[in-house]
């Protein structure tokens, strides 16, 4: 009877039942789910951006049976209908221009500190003290709008912690133009006094990697924008999201290195117009460090680079508090690393290497993150 109950009428063995596309097909409801997208994708590979874009990953793709997000956009596309499924390509979609007055809003920060540290040259006593407080005042706003807008603008306005990153990136600009001078001023037995804005006071202030940094804005916006529109122009063109991976890796290092060209080169012309040798090392690494937090930031991904930007910051913040510690009765031991550090190559060398070692997992971060369609999709803000 078993035998017979697996054939029909015909003598034929009965095929299995095809799988049901109700309730148990996860596709489906997706399918549903994503559905305006879908209709409106002309091809997979602009369903997969998509997925991407709102938070499906290959992981995902692998509970509905699929090996990655690609082949998951292929199923959608051949079951959603459209209307007419031979349309042509649409032609590809222009990269935003870059604007002039948010161009010039970039300018602003450096030229700020330049005419701040131009006003603290020519003042003395009290007067400077108030230059130097209302020129922190304004660059600080001017950073804060030049990295709002624009290019250097994250997607999908405010998040919580951006503040926070904010100010761990202001401290590591203040840092960058006064910690040298405390940390040599601490290993010294020093400081007598707080910083005076004079070259040659108990606290040295060293304004060349201030004034490099906030220059660097508008070369960090440019390439910021160049990778933006060249990855788009790549997206339009790919056949898949390993053909587009591979074609933007690329693309970013090289924008990577191009700012730190850039950077380079306003390192040695800040130092030369202030008089001060260049400080290379610790000013490129940490204008990359920013650089990759920021376009991370922009392109949807701000938790790494908020942790790795405050663990650096607080990491450089705790080097001239060791040696202070140091100071009490039976605490010798714990300035030991910093002042080894020191002494062997200067004091530029500590945030040199702290900054170097936080860019390592960043630039691999941003080789993974950013060569991904949904970092590029075309929702983004313009320029």
């Amino acid at each position: 009877m078993s035998d017979l109950g697996e054939l029909d009428r015909s003598g034929a063995p009965e095929k299995p039942a095809a799988p049901r596309r109700g309730a148990g097909d996860p596709v489906k409801a997706l399918m549903h789910r994503h559905r305006d997208l879908c209709e409106r994708a002309v091809d997979p590979l602009e369903i997969a951006a998509g997925l991407e874009a709102h938070g499906v990953t290959d992981r995902t793709a692998a509970r509905f049976r699929h090996r990655d997000v690609f082949s998951l956009a292929e199923e959608l596309y051949a079951r959603v209908p459209r209307g007419d499924d031979t349309r042509p390509r649409p032609a590809p979609t222009a990269p935003p221009r870059p604007r002039a007055d948010r161009a010039l809003l970039t300018l602003l920060p450096g030229a700020l500190c330049a005419a701040a540290l131009a006003g603290l040259r020519l003042t003395e006593g009290r007067t400077r003290l108030v230059v130097a407080a209302i020129g922190v005042l304004v660059v600080t706003l001017a950073l804060r709008q030049a990295v709002a807008k624009g290019p250097l603008g994250p997607r999908g306005g405010t998040r919580p912690g951006r503040l926070r990153t904010a100010l761990w990136t202001y401290w590591l600009l203040a840092y960058a133009a006064l910690g040298d001078g405390l940390l040599r001023a601490a290993v010294a037995g020093g400081p007598d006094g707080p910083p005076t804005g004079a070259p040659d006071g108990p606290w040295p202030f060293a304004p060349a990697p201030l004034l490099t940094l906030t220059l660097a804005c508008a070369p960090a916006a440019w390439c910021a924008h160049l990778l933006t529109a060249r990855a788009r122009r790549r997206l339009d063109a790919s056949r898949g999201l390993e053909e587009f991976t591979a074609s933007v890796q690329p693309l970013l290092l090289g924008v990577f290195t191009l700012f730190l060209a850039a950077l380079g080169a306003l390192t040695a012309l800040c130092a030369a117009a202030l008089d001060e040798p260049p400080a290379y090392a610790p000013v490129l690494t940490l204008g990359a460090l920013l650089f990759l937090a920021r376009l991370l930031t922009v392109h949807g991904f701000p938790h790494v680079p908020a942790v790795v930007v405050g663990v650096t910051g607080t990491v450089e913040a705790l080097a001239p508090a060791t040696v202070f510690a140091a100071r009490l009765p039976g605490c010798g031991f714990l300035s030991v690393p910093v002042e080894t550090v020191v002494t062997a190559w200067g004091p530029a060398s500590l945030p040199a290497l702290l900054c170097a070692a936080a860019v390592l997992p960043l630039l691999v971060h941003a080789a993974r993150s950013l060569t991904r369609a949904s970092a590029h999709a075309r929702t983004a803000h313009p320029c």
